[in-house]
């Protein structure tokens, strides 16, 4: 008897979206037939967000929605990681939910299911770590890839609860990571993205020192021409690891460094493992030896205690340094991290305010940085056609998905055109404060 159809809905981060593949690939590897389009399916996995309350509503948003719609329910993830089982007492839909580290078990959870039973499979404390082995599901057809370099975080940082969501740092070794990115290479991806929840920390827990380095040069024995890293936490930034971005053609020069602030008495108060010198020490070694480094970096405004002094430290922090990228989220008192509990929080509507004024001072930056690509010959990875206008979309090394901007390549005179998930060479002849357009010089 035919197996029946699963949908799917995932939310979340990159890291969240990996999980859902293996998911996938496990219901698949038995035999289910998956759909992302939940009217085709009585039973829908939802693997949920619950990083801070925007993330959380949504996730809730979702399943109710579904639930509405008469769908039975797998709550997976971070969501079910936190609140467990208030969600089997609250939605009746919800036949079964799975934690963080306990989504290997899905096709058994799954036959459980169909046989009448609700399951609760949430670890207090999740240890399980995917590797090459587990079978996996791409979710999205185009030419990325992301690749969970290792799983949770060590770190104690005050307002974050994803050590409680996600449980300690464990890394793959760095074999079970190359021969991952050689499948995914096979497949015909072109750019991979490393991931986890501090990547600059990568083998510690394994090999009692960061592999950060090794790892780096080892992946570029493997034929994907754009291999880029999120998460590179100053402190693991050594001349070494540079060096390796420097040395390793694959590796793109693009560094994400999460500082959320400037002033030494709020990283202080964030608990964050790093200070003032560090931070400023770090972005001067990048670009002394990656000069054509692109720096993306994240913010937080209104964390406990931040005041109009701090604010202009920041301010004048993000003038000086002049990030190619910066992504700002205001302060989320999160239950059960120790920020909720801290006194001197700040008015929502002055961490917005604040918010509003770092965006509205990066906007003349980022767009001068644009500018500067003007007249500049660049590569680019083509992955969307806008059938209105025949503009290909596509993405430079120094834009990230979903994060930074795009290049818009308007068609050419002589009807030259790009196939989609291929690298071509793109004049850039106009920029705007997020975007560039260009138009194809190289044959296809």
């Amino acid at each position: 008897m035919n197996k029946q159809i699963v949908a799917f809905a995932h939310l979340g981060c990159e890291k969240n979206r990996v999980d859902t593949e293996h998911i996938l690939g496990l219901l698949a590897a038995a035999g289910y037939q998956i759909s992302a389009n939940e009217n085709t399916a009585s039973l829908v996995v939802v693997n949920t967000c619950s990083f801070i309350q925007q993330a959380r509503e949504e996730s809730i948003r979702t399943i109710v929605e579904l639930a509405e719609q008469g769908k039975e329910l797998i709550i997976a993830g971070c969501l079910a990681q936190h609140f467990q089982e208030e969600l089997l007492n609250y939605i009746p839909e919800a036949k079964a939910i799975i934690g963080t580290g306990d989504y290997q078990h899905i096709v058994n959870i799954l036959k459980k299911v169909e046989a009448g039973e609700r399951i609760n499979k949430v670890s207090d404390e999740p240890i399980f770590l995917a590797d090459e082995h587990l079978p996996r599901y791409r979710s999205i057809s185009n030419p990325v890839a992301y690749l969970k370099v290792a799983e949770g975080c060590d770190y104690s940082c005050t307002f974050c609860i994803i050590p409680k969501l996600r449980g300690k740092q464990r890394s793959r070794p760095i074999e079970s990571i190359v021969a991952e990115a050689h499948n995914l290479a096979a497949q015909g991806v072109k750019e991979l993205i490393l991931i986890s929840q501090i990547t600059t920390n990568y083998g510690l827990d394994i090999y009692g020192k960061s592999k950060l380095t090794e790892l780096l040069r080892a992946l570029g024995q493997v034929d994907i021409p754009w291999i880029r890293v999120h998460y590179a936490y100053p402190t693991g930034l050594t001349n070494d690891v540079l060096a390796a971005y420097k040395d390793v053609p694959n590796i793109l020069p693009y560094l994400d460094l999460p500082l959320q602030h400037s002033h030494p008495n709020m990283l202080r108060a964030m608990n964050r493992p790093w200070q003032e010198t560090i931070n400023e020490n770090v972005i001067k070694a990048i670009r002394k030896n990656l000069p054509n480094a692109v720096l993306r970096t994240t913010f937080i405004t209104g964390f406990p205690g931040e005041t109009e002094e701090y604010f202009e430290h920041l301010i004048n922090f993000i003038k000086e340094q002049c990030f190619d990228h910066v992504g700002v989220f205001t302060f989320s008192p999160e239950d059960g991290t120790q920020a909720a509990t801290m006194t001197n929080h700040i008015p929502f509507e002055i961490a917005q305010e604040r918010r509003n004024r770092i965006m509205e001072l990066q906007q003349p930056i980022a767009r001068a940085k644009n500018i500067q690509c003007i007249g500049n010959i660049v590569d680019v990875l083509i992955e969307q056609e806008q059938p209105n206008t025949g503009d290909m979309i596509g993405r430079c090394s120094r834009f990230a998905p979903d994060v930074d901007g795009e290049v818009h390549v308007i068609p050419r005179s002589d009807g030259m055109r790009a196939r989609l998930g291929t690298i071509v060479q793109v004049l850039i002849t106009g920029a705007d404060t997020y975007d560039l357009r260009g138009e194809i010089v190289n044959k296809i």
